[in-house]
């Protein structure tokens, strides 16, 4: 096993003996960078480092290179108000909006009914080469955006899953972490279809090996992703892994691509967009950027 610390990666992995893919995540300096765009306090920097492990571990299942995969958690009138982030070819990006004031009488570890109230989740899958979208919507219930993923798959997908997460913050910075495991769709030809057994014997077998793996073991930025792999499932046969896929900072903000899109407005539209300055100012919530584009250059 190789003893190089495993930051900013995804493995992918099955155990064909028991019918299981997973995937593993590890988040180092890219939650630092995505998180330095904004001073978020304690509390929801811990939000967005679980929700940006989660796009990774589910949007790195896309079969589509320029598929992508958005969550989207939301309520009327919870602490947070918004919160998205999503993925694209190994790109990750996100930001929350919330109300400091309540956020601060929650205390140092809220809830996340404390966060969000009866809010909802909304995770949606584009696949970029067919123009398909499957978006399935759950409520945010249990302890963690982790176990709302997992009502989403059984709810939606049928599809039996696991999800823990974990987050830590040190002295060389943040690491967020997390593996999801699923029990295949369809067992091989002649058996039964799995996916309607949610308590079939494979599934409760790998689901009791995966319910041993420690948070620490997760964010522990020195300990290879295959070694917690091989720790959980050593005796279940052959693993077999996939290439290890980068994870990178993603804001998709282009001046070139802004400009083309506020070209379209009507040039009186355009005139009431404009500053006292001449400028249309553009904020990009994600990289907390104003992107100003001079009302003269749609002039020809």
């Amino acid at each position: 096993m190789s003893s190089a610390p495993d930051l900013d990666q995804t493995l992918g992995f099955t155990i064909p003996s028991r019918h299981v893919r997973g995937r593993i995540v590890r988040l180092g300096p890219v939650l630092d960078e995505v998180l330095a765009a904004h001073s978020y306090p304690p509390p929801i920097e811990r939000l967005l480092a679980e929700a940006l492990v989660l796009s990774a571990l589910l949007g790195s299942t896309l079969k589509d290179a320029d598929g992508q995969l958005t969550m989207q958690a939301q309520t009327e009138n919870g602490v947070v108000s918004l919160l998205v982030v999503d993925y694209r070819g190994g790109q990750v990006r996100g930001y929350v909006q919330f109300d400091g004031d309540r956020l601060a009488e929650l205390g140092a570890d809220p809830s996340l009914f404390g966060l969000f109230g009866k809010g909802y989740l909304a995770i949606t899958f584009d696949q970029a080469a067919t123009g398909e979208r499957y978006q399935g919507i759950v409520p945010l219930e249990g302890h963690s955006l982790g176990k709302a993923t997992e009502h989403y798959f059984f709810q939606s997908e049928q599809i039996p899953s696991f999800v823990q997460i974990a987050t830590r913050h040190d002295a060389q910075g943040c690491v967020a972490a997390g593996v999801l495991l699923q029990h295949l769709p369809e067992g091989e030809v002649g058996r039964e279809r799995l996916h309607v057994r949610h308590d079939h014997p494979e599934w409760e077998h790998v689901q009791v090996l995966a319910e041993t793996v420690k948070d620490e073991e997760l964010s522990d930025r020195d300990l290879p992703l295959t070694d917690i792999m091989w720790r959980l499932f050593h005796d279940e046969g052959e693993i077999r892994v996939t290439e290890p896929l980068p994870i990178t900072k993603g804001c998709r903000c282009n001046i070139d691509h802004i400009r083309d899109v506020i070209s379209r407005f009507p040039a009186d539209e355009r005139q009431a967009m404009a500053d006292e300055n001449g400028d249309i100012k553009v904020d990009c919530a994600f990289c907390s950027r104003i992107f100003p584009i001079p009302l003269l250059s749609f002039q020809h």
